[in-house]
């Protein structure tokens, strides 16, 4: 079984929201057998800035899509959207 790195971007409701607890709730909301291996932060305007997570994820865990919906269900989030996906 391969793995997939996906480079998601995360927006968060508002400036004001604590982004590193916004990123411990995101590796919480994880699918079985996905991990952030890595978090950037890319300011977008105004003082809101993304959580840019990438997420290794095995190919049988529901891919991409399964990590994007769960982290839209997360407290915080305004949207999520895949970036980039490539397999390792």
């Amino acid at each position: 079984m391969g793995k997939v790195a996906a480079r998601l971007k995360v927006m968060p409701q508002s400036p004001e929201i604590d982004l590193d607890a916004l990123q411990d709730r995101l590796e919480n909301s994880l699918p079985e057998g996905a991990k952030i291996s890595r978090v950037d932060r890319d300011d977008v305007a105004f003082g809101l800035v993304a959580l840019l997570p990438t997420v290794i994820i095995p190919d049988d865990a529901g891919g991409a899509d399964a990590v994007e919906e769960a982290f839209s269900q997360v407290e915080g989030v305004e949207s999520v959207k895949v970036d980039q996906v490539g397999r390792i």
